[in-house]
């Protein structure tokens, strides 16, 4: 079942793929490692910068999340500030998971931090302190992580 359903799933986000993404598949064309490539939304200070996401379907899927990771540095309160980015989205922990979620949902909600940061449900602390109490600075430090990684460069997967 597994298999199949991300099949038809890609089929639909490639079609049709949510705003400002592109979806392709990685040099094996293993359907369970989607590689996607965020623009940064408009009229927010991720503009101008172009974001690689990993997207990792388990085996298990849909009965278990995928697993997302920013491989491009980005300053946010909900994604690790390191290489690794990790990223904090209620939709996809394992005790609020649910198989009828589509992975355009989860694209959407992935994009949607970037236009609406939740600093309530924080992986960076400090980075949420700034966010809520410091907005200048934060969006200061947001273009000047998008200017050094994001900026006039494609993701490398």
């Amino acid at each position: 079942m597994s298999a199949k359903r991300i099949q038809k799933e890609l089929a639909e986000c490639m079609a049709s793929p949510p705003a400002g993404m592109s979806i392709s598949l990685g040099p094996d064309s293993a359907i369970h490692h989607w590689r996607i490539t965020i623009t940064g939304p408009p009229n927010t200070s991720y503009a101008g910068g172009s974001f690689g996401l990993l997207l990792d379907l388990p085996t298990d899927y849909p009965f278990k999340p995928p697993v997302a990771k920013f491989i491009t540095r980005i300053y946010h309160p909900n994604i690790t500030n390191d290489a690794v980015g990790n990223i904090c989205l209620s939709i996809l922990k394992p005790d609020a998971w649910k198989p009828s979620t589509r992975l355009s949902a989860v694209l959407e909600a992935v994009r949607n931090l970037l236009v609406e940061p939740q600093p309530d449900d924080p992986l960076e602390a400090r980075i949420a302190d700034e966010y809520r109490n410091d907005r200048a600075e934060f969006d200061k430090n947001v273009k000047a992580y998008v200017e050094r990684y994001a900026k006039n460069k494609q993701p490398e997967f």
